[in-house]
């Protein structure tokens, strides 16, 4: 723990998805999970669906290699403390803040994430577009459940693993707060992201999605790319056969995100992302769950 008396915060969200951004950029900070679940407390700490440490990569051994590449890594943390891979609303609000603290500027930018390092265009009129990387599409059946209800889902890896299910109803996922079984287990050994899905119209789409370590969210932004390649591969739809980019609108709870697959694989995502609030985290309150 540093021994600065508080330590700076800001809050930020991305279509409702929201996030404590804690700036480091030296990797100065201890941010056991115990800590990072507690900063992320709606009642007890600041609140959050996750954490953002913002950290140069060549200050953190999980970066270092992408330096070259990458000057921050976002270090992305879920709301219960555990590390994930990738964060596509995470990202939008990591540059906002970047942008915000004079780090990054209007035009292209890279960001180091676990999940590899990601392409961002910040665009005049502030909506950020993320190159999320090409879906993996798993091989084999899988089966997600609520209550007496199951539907087939499409697994689909974006750095992260989703399984997305296409329901007559948003209102079937019932209140996902606890994680929807599914099989088989082998599927998803480190647990998996579930994505309800209903038609809306030609290329437009929504959903309802129980994060993995956070509970269901407003937003998801991975899920939501997750989503429009289901979507797509539902509906027939492959670009890389095609040759032609595929663009779904993807309504979710907290807004709307617009993804584009293209005929390289590359999906992109745009969306807006906002910070709402700094301030100082009393350092004495943190040691109490870093010791």
């Amino acid at each position: 723990m540093s021994t600065r008396t508080r330590i700076a915060f800001l809050k930020g969200h991305g279509t409702e998805n929201d996030f404590v951004i804690v700036p480091d950029p030296e990797n100065t900070l201890d941010l056991p999970p115990a800590a990072v679940a507690a900063l992320c407390d709606r009642r007890a700490g600041i609140g959050g669906d996750g954490l953002l440490h913002v950290v140069r990569s060549a200050a953190h051994p999980e970066a270092r290699d992408m330096a070259a590449e990458a000057e921050w890594f976002m270090d992305y943390r879920n709301g219960d403390g555990s590390i994930a891979e990738m964060c596509g609303n995470g990202v939008r609000v990591f540059v906002r803040y970047l942008q915000r603290a004079g780090h990054a500027a209007e035009g292209d930018l890279t960001v180091a994430t676990r999940g590899g390092v990601k392409t961002v265009h910040i665009a005049k009129d502030g909506a950020v577009t993320v190159g999320m990387g090409r879906a993996r599409l798993p091989e084999g059946d899988v089966t997600v459940s609520v209550g007496e209800r199951s539907w087939p889902a499409r697994n689909v890896n974006m750095g992260n693993p989703h399984a997305v299910a296409f329901v007559e109803d948003l209102a079937h996922a019932g209140s996902l707060y606890s994680p929807p079984p599914f099989s088989p287990a082998s599927a998803y050994p480190d647990g998996v992201n579930v994505e309800f899905v209903v038609d809306r119209g030609p290329g437009h789409v929504a959903l309802r999605v129980h994060e993995r370590g956070a509970g269901e969210t407003r937003s998801c932004g991975t899920g939501a790319c997750a989503v429009a390649v289901a979507a797509a591969r539902r509906d027939g739809v492959d670009p890389a056969v095609t040759g032609t980019p595929v663009t779904y609108t993807v309504d979710v709870p907290g807004g709307t995100l617009v993804i584009t697959e293209r005929p390289d694989g590359e999906i992109e995502m745009t969306g807006p992302a906002v910070i709402v609030a700094e301030g100082e985290i009393e350092s004495d309150w943190l040691e109490t769950f870093t010791s």
